[in-house]
């Protein structure tokens, strides 16, 4: 099978929707909806790295996008459309096929429509999903709102296995827009994130309680990353979504200081950057 059969195969499968022209162009055409905000995020998913050759396909297809989509719904947004970016080595068609099962299979639970991308060869698989979100206008969450007094919230318990499907807290960003005053979703660890959320924020957190999830550890709880659970602020009386897991609160102090159980937190989640610690 060639580049073109292979394309027209995912192009029947995908469907067009909202889209005015999707795959077979040289670009997709989306036209918005009249007063929203359109968010736009991307995330890669490598070889190696996020998931082994190993992996059934379909699964590391489903990730990919479930990866974007934890973004999409930490601003409070509804997805809209996606992008995808794929390298895979000569003679994947069957993998390839996998890949896309798996992805469709989520795009069409989380009504994301697949509009276009690339495929090209590559010695390892390698895939970048770009997303579409859009939220009405002036409603989606940031980081940078977090004040003090703010209580601080998860969406679920955290150290879950990596190896466990991920699946995005859409309809719970969705009940946080108009509530909380700043949003982040768990991808890297608790004790990064948090610190994200803080130095955006210009403020510090105390962290009294962490929800470890069954069969998990306290240490892979706060920096393990891969929880995908959405870790968000509301105003001293505001009424969280059910569900939600009250592990602290937003205070005055050093922009990204966290303390927990009467000492400094430091950010030890996953940095692509960093040298693992020996």
């Amino acid at each position: 099978m060639n580049e073109i059969e292979l394309i027209e195969r995912i192009r029947k499968r995908a469907g067009r929707c909202s889209l005015v022209l999707g795959i077979g162009d040289d670009c997709a055409i989306f036209r918005p909806r009249a007063g929203e905000d359109l968010l736009f995020t991307t995330d890669q998913t490598v070889e190696g790295i996020h998931f082994r050759r190993s992996a059934g396909a379909a699964t590391v297809g489903e990730r990919a996008l479930a990866r974007s989509l934890s973004d999409i719904a930490a601003m409070g947004g509804e997805p809209r459309f996606c992008l995808v970016a794929l390298a895979v080595p000569a003679k994947h068609e069957k993998w390839i096929d996998e890949f896309f099962r798996g992805l469709l299979r989520l795009a069409r639970r989380s009504g994301t429509v697949l509009a276009g991308g690339d495929l090209a060869h590559a010695e390892k698989i390698y895939c970048d999903v770009m997303v579409c979100g859009a939220a009405p206008r002036g409603t989606a969450l940031r980081r940078d709102g977090a004040r003090a007094g703010d209580a601080l919230f998860v969406s679920g318990r955290l150290g879950k296995s990596w190896n466990q499907p991920i699946r995005p807290r859409l309809a719970f960003g969705l009940a946080l827009r108009g509530r909380a005053n700043s949003c982040i979703d768990l991808s890297d660890g608790l004790s990064l994130d948090l610190y994200r959320l803080c130095r955006a924020s210009g403020v510090a957190a105390e962290l009294e309680h962490i929800p470890v999830a069954s069969g998990s550890t306290l240490e892979r709880a706060l920096h393990g990353g891969e929880d995908y659970e959405l870790l968000f602020t509301l105003p001293p009386q505001g009424e969280p979504p059910r569900g939600s897991l009250r592990i602290g609160c937003i205070v005055r102090g050093k922009p990204g200081h966290i303390r927990w159980q009467d000492r400094t937190l430091p950010p030890r989640g996953y940095d692509h950057f960093q040298k693992p610690a020996h």
